[in-house]
């Protein structure tokens, strides 16, 4: 995406900055952490410099034009919402990233006709009390609410130690949770998500998959038996954006305004961005961080080396021995590769969802889950229950294997943030894929995925029949594709797994003195937060002070 006044990102940079020999700090990565950081260290200062390898700042917060064939269409290509960054960082930040409140924010179709089973979340919680009455129980509405008063509790419990150093899950239970929760939080946070969810006596396992898949497994490496896809379930549940009542919002101009907002705010304070810039390696003299190494052979020395990469780039940058064995060793046993596909898409029209009447409210800026065994409750055809679904889509995974049905997020956020689209009306919108395998046994992602984004496309029209007719292109990104596009390692989108909680993540301070880590590997969580960034800075200003 041209950055502001026309230029790209990589331009701007020559015309304005010229790369110095040193600085208080050098930041390795631009994602959203990185430039938070700066924000924080510039404003305090420091010399602070940001060291991007791609050309176009951001890492998975961007804003791009992927289509060949639609190129005037923008997307978000990595990061689709913005929901869990804590409302007190954006205010000590002192800066404003306009949002979007989705109403309605999910729905659930089956592939049935008029008068199948559906549910549409929104603002509106009679009518969706309604539906939940009509197409499913009593049982699942009460469990249901007491779902979400549960959930409430243990985010506004757990909101203030995003913006502080983690403890274990036990002293995160013992300082932050009210007495009565604490035994909960600590089974929800180490156990499962299909565990968790059982808790409640939800009738339908439809309700039960559709949370599991889109809190609990969301860009895991997991399985909704696994323990740890409790925490992933709760993180997902921490959105506390004003005006959002706990759902996600959509960044009005995609996801890059979220780093250009950042990086703005960044240069403001006397920070230099550089795009295009890789680093090599991270100096190390007489036992400490001393600056970095670029590829193309300049170096610049430092007094504080922060890593907004993933940890595990940050690690391979590091000469061997030089950090603690005990952290290289806890990492590495940590270490998942990426098990999501992402499916962008243009689309010259909308869908037509065939389940929902007529007079039903749009449904497409919200989250659109298309589950494995809604067929059945349809009563179209004989297949497993959706719990099962879920845990035979994890053993083909588990054994290298394409899900016949993965299950998928539908995103098509263009009705409501209409700045994207092109002259001619084209809309952009993706499909969230979980979960594919890294590598597909016995075949390579060059010859399977033609045939998958076909299969893909192929549910989305049992759904809504004629989507696949209306995709003008794609831009398919595997879990290899996302390691290469984003510069991820291993391609996973949380950097280290979201069944990894609390001081068990990368810690900020690395053990090796003057080298710090904060990116979506360190606490609280991988996702667009930005508390990490946050918290990073305050321990190098703390250490920098004592």
């Amino acid at each position: 995406m041209a950055g502001n006044g026309g230029y790209s990102d990589a331009l701007k940079s020559a015309l304005m900055n010229a790369l110095p020999s040193r600085a208080d700090v050098v930041i390795i990565g631009s994602g959203h952490n990185g430039l938070v950081s700066a924000v924080l260290l510039a404003r305090a200062g420091l010399s602070v410099v940001v060291l991007e390898a791609a050309d176009q700042l951001g890492g998975a917060t961007r804003t791009e034009h992927p289509f060949a064939r639609v190129p005037g269409l923008g997307q978000s290509t990595g990061s689709y919402l913005l929901g869990l960054m804590p409302p007190e960082l954006l205010k000590l930040l002192d800066v404003d990233i306009p949002v979007l409140r989705r109403d309605p924010h999910y729905f659930l179709p089956t592939p049935g006709g008029p008068g199948a089973p559906y549910l549409l979340f929104g603002t509106d919680r009679e009518a969706t009390r309604a539906q939940m009455e009509k197409f499913f129980s009593p049982r699942d509405i009460a469990a249901d609410e007491a779902l979400q008063v549960e959930i409430a509790a243990l985010r506004a419990d757990l909101a203030p130690s995003w913006l502080q150093e983690p403890g274990s899950v036990e002293d995160i239970a013992d300082r932050h949770i009210r007495p009565q929760l604490q035994s909960t939080f600590i089974d929800l946070v180490r156990g499962s998500v299909a565990d968790y969810l059982a808790r409640f006596g939800f009738k339908s396992e439809l309700l039960m998959s559709m949370y599991a898949v889109t809190d609990g497994l969301s860009g895991l490496n997991a399985g909704p038996d696994d323990p740890g896809t409790g925490h992933n379930f709760l993180v997902h549940n921490m959105c506390r954006l004003p005006g959002a009542d706990g759902t996600w919002m959509i960044a009005a101009g995609g996801m890059g305004r979220v780093s250009q907002t950042f990086a703005s705010a960044a240069r403001s304070a006397g920070a230099q961005i550089f795009t295009g810039t890789p680093v090599s390696a991270v100096t190390v003299d007489h036992g400490a961080a001393s600056g970095v190494a670029l590829a193309d052979g300049r170096t610049i020395t430092a007094r504080v080396v922060l890593g907004a990469c993933d940890p595990y780039q940050l690690m391979s940058l590091v000469p061997e021995g030089a950090l603690p064995a005990e952290l290289t060793s806890r990492m590495e046993s940590v270490r998942r590769t990426g098990t999501t596909l992402k499916l962008n898409m243009a689309l010259s029209g909308l869908p037509q969802f065939s389940c929902l009447p007529a007079d039903a409210a749009s449904p497409f800026g919200s989250t659109i889950h298309l589950l494995p065994g809604s067929a059945g409750l349809a009563g179209l055809a004989e297949s497993d229950s959706p719990m099962a679904a879920l845990r035979a889509m994890w053993a083909d995974v588990q054994a290298g294997r394409l899900p016949a049905e993965p299950t998928m997020e539908w995103y098509l956020h263009t009705t409501v943030d209409p700045s994207l689209q092109d002259e001619a009306g084209h809309h952009s919108s993706a499909l969230f894929v979980q979960s594919v395998p890294y590598q597909p046994a016995g075949t390579t992602w060059d010859d399977a995925l033609p045939g998958y984004v076909a299969q893909l496309l192929e549910i989305c029209d049992r759904y809504a029949p004629g989507t696949s007719s209306l995709v003008a292109d794609v831009m398919p990104l595997t879990p290899p594709g996302i390691e290469k596009h984003f510069g991820i390692t291993g391609g996973h989108i949380h950097h280290v797994d979201n069944t990894v909680s609390f001081n068990e993540r990368m810690p900020y301070a690395t053990g090796l003195d003057g080298l710090y880590a904060g990116s979506a590997g360190a606490h609280p969580a991988g996702s667009v937060i930005g508390a990490a960034g946050h918290n990073a800075a305050q321990r190098i200003l703390a250490d920098l002070a004592g």
